[in-house]
């Protein structure tokens, strides 16, 4: 068996080594790597229901998902730079390993609480995977043929994110709630095997040391101010506590990292202009992009009185102009450029999130649709430019702390995003519900009804347009602040090598 190598050794030339057709199956094990941590958030979504029915724990629901997304977030810039110091290979193979165990875990658990400390060793091997898999993208293919990868990658998350709940349901339904877990043993063993057997990576001349205490502080702040977004609101002690300890643990990080010879988090990298706007960017698009994934469904049920069918529909239409945008972006990057491909995904922002906020309850799901494709697209320009911008800006030795920050900030922004709508939501919800005589009991009857009997609630059904109408102005705002922030990418940045 054949195997091909990659550079990316501190000190060498940053340019990949000759490729050989055997770079297929490194790719084929990046693509199933990627899937299997895709699958995961759209499968769990569609299982909970029944895991619920036999673990109990109701009041725990949100942690399931929250658990993962805080690991993920937490250590993806710190497995990041480990990938640059101990090289690609070890660090995916090690996310692969966490990640089954996790699996292995989840599907054993006999309650939500055991079930949630699985999902968090699951992060952790999220978080190692990710980065890792996409900068070995990075050091195996020469810059023009990256941007048409990048585009396969972000048709990866498409289709796992369309056919994920069908998986699930089909899984639930024909064997049991545990094999949506298993099902990764498979999935990662084979992309563990093809790792093993083609990807060769040189001896590093300089490994460089470990920041452990930078690394430590970071997952401590990181993690904080995940706790304090996602579940602050339910308890103010937990939330003044969990910012007295972001905030302690991020001075701490910094000054760390100032003193560090070979820092975790390299704040010069930060610094560069291009890699800030493209970070900013992503952070500010995902989270707009994730109000509309959380509660356009809720406003197709709840206002247009849909089917969860219909509403679901609605959310493909995103999900299948991503790819279309990541594709574009890919080929014709380097016929433009970064900035017009960033501005442009940018732009389209606010026109579909104007959209949504120009809807009412006689609207049809067509226009959801419409504006669901708009702000899809957009993110496919966005996220692949964004990219590119960065691994090229990143020389080879710092190429795996690169992607990472871009990764982390797309997760942050996905998780700031749930938690300000969420806020926005709950205000408009209490705003608007003073003025109709309508109870909170009869709030949480009504997200959880089918679109029929929703549409029968005449007052509630009232309450919900106007707290949804306020959440979707709440998404063009940050849409106008992406395109703020899109107007300082540089005009000229370094090309992928």
């Amino acid at each position: 068996m054949r195997a091909i190598s990659t550079t990316s050794t501190q000190g060498e030339a940053d340019v990949p080594t000759a490729i050989s057709p055997l770079r297929w199956p490194i790719l084929a094990a990046v693509m199933v790597s990627m899937a299997m941590v895709a699958f995961e958030a759209t499968i769990v979504s569609t299982a909970m229901p029944q895991i619920v029915a036999d673990l109990g724990g109701l009041t725990l629901y949100s942690w399931v998902f929250s658990s993962y997304l805080l690991a993920t977030t937490a250590v993806t810039v710190v497995f990041g730079k480990f990938a640059d110091i101990y090289g690609r290979r070890p660090i995916v193979l090690l996310g692969i390993g966490v990640f089954l165990a996790g699996s292995i875990l989840a599907g054993l658990a006999s309650s939500l609480p055991m079930l949630i400390v699985a999902r968090l060793i699951q992060g952790v091997g999220a978080g190692a995977m990710q980065p890792a898999a996409m900068t070995i993208i990075a050091d195996l293919y020469p810059g023009k043929q990256r941007g048409k990868v990048q585009g396969y990658l972000a048709a990866v998350w498409a289709v796992s994110a369309v056919s994920g709940p069908l998986l699930g349901s089909f899984i639930v339904h024909a064997i049991s709630w545990p094999w949506v877990f298993w099902i990764n043993i498979p999935i990662g063993l084979v992309a563990a095997v093809i790792y093993l057997g083609f990807l060769r990576e040189p001896a590093r001349k300089k490994g460089g040391s470990v920041d452990i205490a930078g690394a430590i502080l970071s997952a401590v702040a990181i993690a904080a101010l995940m706790l304090a977004l996602t579940e602050g609101g339910n308890s103010m002690l937990l939330l003044a506590s969990s910012i007295i300890v972001f905030v302690i643990a991020a001075v701490l990080f910094v000054m760390q990292e100032r003193r560090a010879p070979d820092p975790m988090i390299s704040l010069e990298l930060w610094q560069r202009p291009s890699i800030a706007t493209a970070n900013g960017v992503t952070v500010l698009a995902s989270m707009s992009l994730m109000g509309l994934t959380t509660f356009l469904p809720i406003y197709v049920q709840g206002v247009l009185g849909q089917s969860a069918m219909v509403a679901g529909f609605t959310l493909t239409t995103m999900l299948l102009g991503w790819p279309m945008g990541a594709t574009i972006a890919a080929r014709i990057f380097y016929h433009l450029g970064a900035r017009p491909l960033v501005l442009t995904g940018a732009v389209l922002q606010p026109v579909g999130a104007l959209v949504l906020t120009l809807m009412g309850p006689d609207s049809s799901p067509i226009q959801a649709g419409i504006a669901s494709l708009i702000m899809g697209f957009g993110m496919g320009l966005i996220t692949v430019s964004a990219l590119l911008v960065i691994q090229g800006e990143a020389a080879a030795h710092e190429r795996g702390a690169g992607t990472a920050s871009n990764l982390f900030s797309r997760n942050l922004g996905s998780t700031l995003g749930a938690a300000v709508m969420g806020a926005v939501l709950n205000f408009g919800l209490w705003q608007v519900s003073a003025g109709h005589g309508v109870s909170e009991d009869q709030l949480r009857q009504l997200l959880g009804r089918t679109g029929d009997v929703v549409a029968a609630e005449g007052s509630v059904r009232i309450v919900l347009q106007g707290a949804l109408h306020l959440t979707f102005i709440a998404m063009l705002v940050l849409a106008l602040a992406t395109v703020c922030v899109a107007i300082f990418v540089p005009k000229r940045v370094a090309q992928p090598k």
